[in-house]
């Protein structure tokens, strides 16, 4: 049988072919600066995405190839903010704990700043570890990761956290290697004696399990001094956030920084900055910088008592390493490609082809600004981050000023939704 069809229909089928040849990203970011330290890109470049993933990044792209264009010129296009150190077991209902009203629900607080990934730091044990997942992580949109809690209990507080027989290496590891990847190390904090049990705990199961481990260091000991903690027990690849908290003798008295801390380095391991509302000061931070002891990740420690006093948000904490004098791109590595590293999540940080299409378009504010310590102690400078956009997976999930958005008289009267479910996750426009 020979079909046959008249001129204005094949033209039409011909132009629709085209339309979607043509139409190859779901969402190209024009003129933006990229700042890509994996790759080494630090320049003006376009960045496409479709599907949810990095497709191209190039200096010139054909915005007539994309769905949807948004112009990002002046603007610094960097890949999704990963935040290391957060707490995020919200809504257990629990009372002075980090397995409950201490945390924060993540949504409220990352796409606004440019996070795209935040890993609660040990908020869960194995013993709980499947609430916080069914409460937490699988209903966030933010991607969450966790550090598990060396005490079966999490993070739970008073005599629990101090309960040697509840810090268990073998169900522990179990429970990560249940959650491999979803679990992305353990933790051991706050511990107030004299024993190094906790530490030593958490090592094995990290070591069983194949995953670092995250130390704040609890209280300050003789008997377990940072030196030893930082040369011998942790391994290569093992975290100590609080870095500039002062607490635990990172600075000595001649205002030196402790040598522990170079020594720490050379074995590879890990030093994070978990700011919060009482592990950051200037006189701590400030010195050590100058000697060029610089933070491996940068992470806010963020928790109801640290969000509205100095740390705030982790785009205020990126400020305050620039108001000390690193550059952009060491604040942004410092926030992207080594945290994913040092979490084994290399797909992530990087806007290379073929990764999730995790970004942070960036405003660099001038003027005159001022940042507070733990103590309250306020250092002046005049640089500050603020978030315009963020993608997570390609889509828009925080808007700032709506760059993505049509003016509204420019639509037809009865105009309802103006996103597309392929670019948009915040008002999508389902075809």
């Amino acid at each position: 049988m020979r079909l046959q069809f008249s001129l204005p229909v094949l033209l039409l089928a011909l132009g629709l072919a085209r339309d979607a040849a043509a139409q190859s990203y779901d969402l190209l970011l024009k003129g933006g600066h990229v700042i890509d330290p994996r790759n080494q890109i630090d320049a003006v470049r376009d960045v496409a995405i479709s599907g949810g993933k990095i497709v191209a990044v190039a200096p010139r792209l054909d915005a007539s190839a994309a769905l949807k264009t948004v112009d990002v010129t002046g603007l610094y296009v960097c890949p999704g903010i990963i935040d290391i150190h957060a707490h995020l077991y919200a809504g257990t209902g629990e009372r002075g704990s980090y397995a409950g009203d201490n945390s924060v629900y993540p949504d409220g607080f990352t796409f606004r700043v440019g996070v795209t990934t935040a890993v609660d730091a040990g908020g869960a044990g194995w013993r709980n570890f499947e609430d916080f997942k069914q409460r937490v992580i699988d209903r966030s949109k933010t991607r969450v990761l966790a550090f598990l809690n060396i005490v079966g209990n999490g993070m739970r507080g008073g005599t629990l956290e101090q309960d040697l027989a509840d810090m268990e290496a073998r169900p522990t590891a179990e429970m990560v290697l249940r959650h491999k990847g979803l679990i992305v190390g353990i933790k051991t904090a706050h511990y107030a004696g004299p024993e190094w049990a906790p530490v030593e705990r958490s090592v094995e199961a990290g070591t069983i399990a194949g995953v670092p481990v995250m130390v704040d260091f609890g209280s300050n000991r003789p008997e377990r001094p940072i030196g030893e903690l930082l040369t011998v027990k942790l391994r290569p690849g093992d975290i100590y956030t609080h870095v500039y908290s002062g607490l635990r003798n990172e600075l000595l008295e001649t205002g030196k920084l402790n040598p522990a801390l170079w020594e720490g380095r050379k074995r590879s391991v890990i030093f994070d900055v978990g700011h919060g509302g009482g592990s950051f000061a200037w006189r701590i931070a400030v010195p050590a910088i100058r000697e060029k002891f610089l933070p491996d990740s940068i992470s806010t420690d963020l928790h109801i008592g640290s969000m509205n006093s100095g740390m705030k948000d982790m785009l205020n904490v990126m400020s305050k390493f620039l108001a000390m004098g690193l550059s952009l791109n060491e604040v942004i590595l410092r926030s992207t490609w080594n945290p994913a590293r040092e979490i084994k999540h290399e797909e992530l940080g990087h806007l290379s082809p073929g990764a999730p299409a995790d970004v942070s378009v960036l405003r660099l504010e001038k003027g005159n600004f001022g940042f507070t310590d733990m103590y309250g102690a306020r250092l002046r400078g005049n640089r500050k981050l603020v978030a315009e956009l963020t993608l997570r997976d390609g889509k828009v999930v925080y808007d700032l000023n709506c760059i993505t958005r049509p003016d509204w008289d420019t639509l037809p009267p009865n105009y309802r939704q103006t996103g597309d479910a392929r670019w948009d996750a915040v008002s999508p426009r389902r075809n």
